[in-house]
């Protein structure tokens, strides 16, 4: 290993050179006009995987292309999946960005870091490259992998991820690896690496209250006809308690305890309540009150209104009582907490409200599970083990405030709990001008997944 190590050292520069040919190609996959740069990315990845001995083939779907490489030629050891994505944000507003987002270089960044430059460099060419320079290294110092690996690379992440469910569901009785990794995830702070090891579920609620046939004069009717509005604020009110706990029957059904010392290591890491909350002009913390900010976010589940619409909204004033009123309230969920029985414990919460002379619809705008891998085993120690050696940091197991549909895609499909390691940092721009990946992490990140294919070979 440690050959292949100095490999990667050696051949940084010309890892950089093939990063930024792929930076160049500007796959943007949700502009009709990027369809054939999409497309021309998949065949790049697909043309680098046959280079470094991968079967590889592009799986054309009803939108952008997908990606599958194999070797199976390990004879022991699990067998894993490795998932990326090579399409990118668009690019708006151009004139913020500092240098063209498709012409990648390096620039000294803050603190005199060296940074790769261009959309998608963190986001998330970067971060697929680190572990397919891993295995380019591999196989160039070798001659073989350490594991049985499959490669699966989408084109249309950031916009929906439509045809994988679909895909992964074709090849559900040909793929059976034993545990996936996808790396589009932050390190804990730059020099500590991470583990994100939760990922938050979704439940996605539109609630439309119907009183009167019709809008109503407020002067005439007032006092005397339901207004929706109230009574849509006054359910509203009764979803939290005063402790900021949820109070819809059965919600934290399934969230798990976390133990002390996960929960103790975040206090060290990450930010304190006061951090996150006034970079945004806020103060006091809301949710849970026996949680910190950083435990609300990565591992409690929350309930928030997104929205919410009724009566005259327009310029001026108009006194009516509405017929009507709606508001979009969304779940995020963690550990095995049950969407479909969040949806229908709050669906029945509501009716219970609801008075015999009004009637309530509800439109679903998706949900999905969480995503949780054991926090003790023997695969997490040679992880952590592996990505120590490289940083000289005790890797941190962390959650992640988002829902990342992939890990649920994988679960649901093919059976398999996904370990989500990456080495972005949260300054990086995703999604915004000026995107950037730091060189430490394009280069230490090809070093960790050769370290974390041999740990878990052995």
């Amino acid at each position: 290993m440690e050959n292949i190590l100095n490999f990667v050292d050696k051949e940084l520069s010309t890892s950089l050179d093939r990063l930024f040919d792929l930076l160049k190609i500007p796959s943007i996959s949700a502009d009709p006009a990027h369809q054939m740069d999409c497309c021309h990315a998949a065949e790049w990845l697909q043309n680098y995987l046959k280079e470094i001995g991968f079967t590889s083939a592009i799986h054309e779907t009803g939108g952008h292309p997908i990606v599958l490489a194999q070797d199976l030629s390990a004879e022991s050891g699990p067998h894993i999946l490795f998932y990326g994505h090579y399409d990118v944000q668009p690019v708006d507003p151009l004139d913020l960005w500092d240098i063209p987002p498709f012409q990648p270089c390096i620039k000294i960044g803050k603190n005199k870091q060296k940074i790769i430059h261009g959309r998608g460099s963190s986001d998330d060419k970067g971060q697929l490259l680190t572990f397919l320079e891993a295995c380019r290294a591999i196989r160039k110092q070798s001659g073989k992998m350490p594991l049985k690996i499959t490669i699966l690379l989408e084109g249309e992440e950031e916009n929906g991820g439509e045809h994988l469910p679909g895909f992964l569901a074709e090849q559900k009785g040909k793929l059976f690896p034993d545990m996936a990794f996808i790396c589009d995830t932050d390190m804990a702070t730059p020099d500590i690496p991470a583990i994100t090891a939760m990922v938050r579920g979704m439940v996605s609620e539109e609630v439309t209250i119907h009183a009167a046939n019709r809008d109503l004069h407020s002067g005439i009717y007032g006092n005397a006809a339901r207004n929706p509005i109230q009574l849509l604020a006054e359910i509203i009110s009764k979803l939290r308690d005063k402790e900021g706990r949820v109070t819809v029957p059965d919600f934290y059904k399934g969230v798990p305890n976390i133990p002390i010392e996960i929960r103790q290591k975040w206090q060290d890491i990450g930010k304190t309540d006061a951090e996150l909350l006034s970079p945004i002009g806020l103060k006091e913390t809301a949710g849970e009150k026996a949680f910190k900010a950083v435990e609300q976010t990565w591992c409690r589940p929350s309930c928030e209104i997104n929205g919410i619409s009724g009566g005259y909204e327009g310029p001026g004033f108009k006194t009516v009582i509405p017929a009507k009123a709606s508001a979009k309230i969304s779940f995020r969920l963690v550990g095995k907490q049950n969407p479909q029985e969040i949806q229908k414990q709050f669906r029945q919460f509501v009716m219970d409200q609801i008075p015999s002379d009004c009637h309530v619809e509800f439109q679903s705008h998706g949900f999905s599970s969480a995503g949780m891998v054991a926090l003790s085993g023997a695969n997490l120690i040679h992880i952590q083990k592996a990505l120590k050696d490289e940083w000289q940091q005790d890797a941190a197991i962390i959650g992640t405030g988002g829902a990342i549909p992939i890990v649920n895609d994988l679960q649901r499909e093919l059976g398999v709990d996904s370990f989500l390691i990456g080495f972005a940092n949260a300054d990086d721009c995703i999604h915004s001008p000026n995107e950037k990946y730091n060189l430490r992490s394009f280069h230490k990140g090809i070093r960790s997944w050769v370290r974390i294919l041999y740990a878990l070979k052995n």
